[in-house]
């Protein structure tokens, strides 16, 4: 049995941080996965519906399919060699953006969720069987939320401090109040602020990240509020780096941290960062990893879109 505790959404930054203060956001959760899941990019293409909102993609620009799938099979043998277990799934000739799953399926402790995509190009991959019946096997609960009038593309919108169980959602058109609802509750978390990304900025997770539950990455223009970031500079104190507008462009806030120290982003956001950016992250004690994904880029994502996290399940318990 899930053990529920009682949980907030708000957009009003000062309660997140009276609840830190309180005791409220214990750090008592696992702060990274324990493996990861991946999906191949078979003919992959770039989709003009997903293009109409995501001005990281140009979809006048051709695509190499048989260098995304080498670069796809150079980053999973990356990750696995530092030890992190990597499930491959097949990709599919009928979704042609499911090299980038952490959008559409996600999971937390004994729990396996399924988003509520914008796109119709996407919805398909809701629908797929085998990472459903893989989780369920597992023992997983599932929570599926393409089935409910929202829209709620997970960890897009959505980047959560695992270690406290604390979301941040910017508000954007890949997420609606329905589905941050629905996300705060499937992904079990204790309290989540929400607020809106500025105009022509798609999902959080290109702008922000968290690692390891002990630092922060932002990009402060890319967020409505000024008070939000004055926020996530009290939460994480001296561990909060402010991207710029080219470090941002790059994918640097598109990154994972997927143990205590091993940061993973891509070659193009590694090269971009300023001395003393890689700087600051090598004086929080994190080892960079990075590997080349221009191709999989032109389609608007980064390594992050491309790592779905496995928290353990009930067989693990």
């Amino acid at each position: 049995m899930l053990r529920e505790e009682p949980a907030m959404i708000t957009r009003d930054a000062r309660s997140i941080l009276t609840a830190l203060r309180s005791g409220e956001l214990p750090a008592d959760s696992p702060a990274f996965p324990k493996g990861v899941f991946m999906v191949e990019p078979v003919n992959f293409r770039l989709s003009a519906d997903s293009a109409s909102d995501n001005s990281y993609m140009n979809i006048a620009s051709g695509v190499d399919q048989d260098r995304a799938l080498e670069q796809y099979i150079g980053l999973v043998e990356k990750i696995r060699g530092v030890g992190i277990p990597v499930k491959n799934f097949a990709g599919s000739a009928h979704t042609p953006e499911d090299v980038f799953p952490n959008n559409v399926f996600a999971t937390s402790p004994g729990r396996f969720i399924i988003g509520h995509m914008l796109h119709p190009s996407r919805q398909e991959e809701t629908r797929r069987p085998d990472i459903r019946s893989y989780f369920r096997a597992l023992g997983y609960q599932e929570f599926d939320l393409s089935v409910e009038d929202c829209v709620a593309e997970l960890t897009g919108p959505l980047v959560i401090d695992r270690l406290r169980r604390l979301g941040f959602c910017g508000m954007s058109g890949r997420v609606d109040e329905a589905g941050l609802a629905a996300m705060h509750a499937a992904f079990n978390l204790r309290h989540t602020l929400y607020f809106d990304l500025v105009e022509g900025e798609y999902h959080t997770n290109v702008v922000m990240a968290v690692l390891a539950g002990r630092a922060c990455l932002v990009h402060p223009e890319s967020i409505a509020d000024p008070k939000i970031v004055r926020a996530l500079d009290a939460i994480y104190p001296d561990h909060i780096l402010y991207l710029d507008d080219a470090e941002k462009q790059a994918f640097a806030g598109n990154c994972i941290a997927l143990t205590h120290k091993d940061l993973f982003m891509s070659e193009t956001a590694a090269d971009a960062l300023r001395r003393s950016s890689r700087g600051l992250l090598e004086s929080w004690g994190f080892r960079l990893h990075s590997h080349p994904l221009d191709e999989i880029e032109k389609a608007g994502g980064s390594l992050r879109c491309m790592v779905a996290e496995i928290y353990q399940g009930a067989s693990d318990a």
